[in-house]
């Protein structure tokens, strides 16, 4: 999907398109487009929310996770807990 499409999506989920939403969601994930997935997000679209935690767990990203999970985000905790169990010695620092 070129950047004019994908932008184009973007503008139509903006104006409530559900039916851009989901695709959407889709190619941000793809291209790991960690604000796109936030704005998603913030919009209460829970798929998004799922995407981030996703993506800040196959980073190694503990900072983003710790960010999400003070968002309020369940599955970040789920996510921290799980590695503090792995490592109670390892604080992500």
């Amino acid at each position: 999907m070129s950047d004019a499409e994908f932008e184009e999506l973007k503008e139509l989920a903006a104006h409530g398109d559900e039916d851009a939403v989901a695709p959407l969601l889709e190619i941000a994930g793809e291209r790991e487009d960690a604000n796109e997935l936030r704005l998603l997000a913030e919009s209460g679209n829970t798929d998004a929310m799922d995407e981030r935690v996703q993506l800040a767990t196959e980073a190694g990203d503990v900072d983003e996770l710790r960010q999400l999970e003070a968002d309020g985000i369940p599955d970040a905790t789920e996510v921290l807990d799980e590695l503090y169990e792995e490592d109670p010695t390892d604080d992500g620092t």
